[in-house]
């Protein structure tokens, strides 16, 4: 079913302006930082204890576990970074590190495969009595995870190896055979896990377990009644838990949930494990209703910078169209989810609304989620922020105005940190006898066609600039190269050794596909359209109603009161307004900057104390600076908005 495989992180190299900074501050700073603060030694930071949660397990200490039931998959995180930090480069300091973590590990892995501190520490012997809310999977599924991207660095099989005996453990306990659980994690994403780890391995128990764990997902006897019932006879005490079935996408089977529902995270998970189940069986019912689901999403329940998971109550999508800006939770790993998501889906598609859409995540919604010097992070990222409220309002208590150095619930950290440093796996796909490419960053990579060995360069200014251009070298080889065509780029030339290709003729799917015998010296330059854009929110999206958010290229924008003074929302565009824009290299790290003097807002020469007036106050002209969304909140505390009330042309 699989149209093509995304290239691997070893086989193609990050060379960008843009991207390239980001991973050297996850290799230099983040991965650095990091372990210090899962060895509690920043100072400030909220406490982790997550290696010493493992110090006591292998010392076969029980007692005291600090932090939260997920607390190992910080860890394991931290690992799969490592994993993929050392897939770019060799580094004998960091590997005896990560080895060093591994042994720790495997010290601290029970006889028969079973880890999980906070279960060996606390509740000894209760192992796998709560799937629904203690995160034993989850955990597993991101050591799985950790195990196959350092075991693809170093071919060092120590951390594969006890990853392989905890998943026999799982196999051999949950199933719909007689004497096996027949439940499923509450948190999803050893479903993903077990598919990579069956794909490295070639042992088919784990696909076949994953699959178990998709379909039996929401089937009755829900199961999570049924490990209720058995922990209240065995007299277990509970808490009064509330959270619905649809919480943990559990209210029916995947095939017949028509909505993205409950916690963004699990449900992204979820959908991205399902997507690869059913890629591997070749299942067009269950690739239908992922794909229904991603639509879902898509078209009614994602926001504009990409973000998704609307709401604070139990960090969930709430309902089609409720998308509010200051309220807005999208966390920072539902990005990361629906990029893995996605990234499944257009293997199998091959078809450019999904690369389109890991764009608009990759440079809004995920790279808001980091300062950009790499030490605090944003769990929430709203699309508007008062500082006053922040602390002070019930109904918004999520609301930061500043990037923390660290959580007590510290999953998007280390989860920011292993996307960026895997990056490179996004930029192209490959078949046979086609390269993919879906992401524009200057890199390169080297390939196999018709056993002639091409690389293909490519190099850019982009997300700054429109030009690409990319350079054949090696062998002679015929092969389709095919190159996303943007949305946002209302107008995109394609130059192939400087004549003009028609790209009319040969578009499939939202990709250019020029299809020739290759020679040494081929040079494609590409020239997409960065005219700045005003993005008007669908009618049912009440929030953002009769107002407007800025794009220029795949970038959003957003208001400072840095820039613009105090009471953003008092700020009209024209819908006609014009742009300035330059590159300003000593502006937060060099960003491009957008600045109008179509804006308006009102005149305080009038304003009376009145609190309410039938007076219509006058409005004069003002000038509107723009940054990218990203970048907010790493200059002084202040105001931020994405939407802008448009002023319709005409009116005074």
């Amino acid at each position: 079913m699989r149209k093509m495989n995304p290239v691997a992180v070893s086989k193609a190299a990050i060379n960008d302006r843009f991207w390239s900074p980001r991973q050297e501050l996850v290799r230099d700073v983040v991965v650095p930082y990091q372990w210090e603060a899962l060895n509690d030694l920043i100072e400030g930071a909220e406490k982790s204890g997550t290696i010493a949660n493992f110090r006591a397990a292998a010392e076969g200490r029980q007692g005291e576990h600090h932090g939260f039931v997920f607390q190992d998959s910080d860890l394991a995180k931290w690992l799969e970074t490592v994993g993929f930090v050392l897939q770019q480069g060799r580094d004998e300091e960091l590997e005896k590190l990560a080895d060093a973590a591994i042994e720790l590990i495997g010290n601290a892995q029970m006889d028969n495969g079973y880890i999980g501190t906070y279960y060996q520490l606390q509740k000894p012997g209760e192992q796998w009595e709560n799937v629904r809310d203690d995160h034993e999977m989850y955990n597993a599924g991101h050591f799985m995870e950790a195990a196959v991207a350092y075991y693809e660095a170093t071919n060092n099989a120590r951390i594969l190896d006890i990853m392989c005996k905890f998943a026999d453990h799982i196999v051999e306990t949950f199933g719909p055979r007689e004497g096996q659980l027949p439940g499923y994690c509450g948190h999803p994403e050893i479903e993903l896990a077990l598919v990579k780890l069956y794909k490295l391995t070639g042992n088919r128990s784990y696909l076949e377990t994953s699959r178990f764990f998709v379909e039996e997902r929401g089937r009755d006897p829900k199961y999570f009644d049924v490990e209720l019932e058995k922990r209240l006879a065995a007299g277990r005490k509970e808490r009064v838990d509330r959270r619905p079935m649809d919480y943990f996408q559990s209210h029916a089977p995947i095939r017949e949930q028509g909505t993205a529902d409950g916690h963004a995270v699990r449900a992204v998970y979820l959908f991205a494990g399902a997507t690869d189940i059913a890629s591997e069986y070749g299942d067009e019912s269950l690739l239908s209703a992922v794909k229904s689901l991603w639509d879902n999403v898509v078209q009614r329940r994602m926001y504009v910078t990409g973000g998704i998971g609307s709401s604070d109550y139990y960090e969930a999508f709430s309902f089609d169209y409720d998308l509010p800006s200051d309220r807005a939770y999208a966390e920072t790993c539902a990005a990361i989810g629906f990029l893995n998501w996605g990234q499944r889906l257009l293997q199998i598609e091959a078809d450019s609304r999904y690369a389109d859409v890991i764009e608009r995540v990759l440079y809004n919604g995920l790279l808001s989620g980091i300062s950009l010097d790499g030490r605090s992070y944003f769990y929430v990222n709203p699309l508007e922020v008062w500082p006053v409220v922040s602390g002070r309002r019930d109904d918004i208590p999520s609301a930061r105005t500043r990037r923390q150095p660290w959580f007590g619930c510290a999953c998007c950290p280390p989860n920011i940190a292993r996307f960026i440093a895997s990056l490179s796996s996004y930029i192209y796909s490959v078949n046979e006898n086609e390269l993919y490419v879906h992401q524009y960053i200057g890199s390169q990579t080297e390939q196999i066609f018709q056993g002639s060995s091409i690389a293909v360069r490519q190099q850019t200014e982009y997300a700054w600039t429109g030009s690409v251009k990319l350079e054949i070298t090696g062998g002679q080889a015929e092969f389709a190269l095919a190159l996303r065509l943007p949305s946002w780029s209302q107008r995109t030339v394609i130059r192939l050794n400087g004549a003009v290709i028609a790209i009319a003729a040969i578009t499939e799917k939202g990709y250019a596909k020029i299809q020739r015998i290759w020679n040494e010296g081929d040079i494609i330059e590409m020239e997409l359209d960065m005219s700045v854009a005003l993005v008007r929110p669908h009618p049912e999206l009440r929030e953002a109603s009769g107002k407007t958010a800025i794009q220029r290229g795949p970038i959003i924008y957003c208001l400072e009161e840095a820039d613009n003074g105090a009471n953003l929302r008092d700020l009209q565009l024209s819908s006609e307004a014009a742009f300035e824009g330059a590159f300003v290299p000593d502006l937060l790290e060099g960003v491009y900057r957008l600045e109008s003097n179509d804006a308006w807002r009102t005149s305080y020469d009038e304003v009376s104390t009145e609190l309410y007036t039938t007076k219509r106050y006058a409005k004069q002209h003002a000038k509107a600076v723009f940054i990218p969304y990203y970048a907010w909140a790493n200059r002084e505390e202040g105001e931020m908005t994405v939407w802008i009330r448009e002023r319709e042309s005409g009116l005074q």
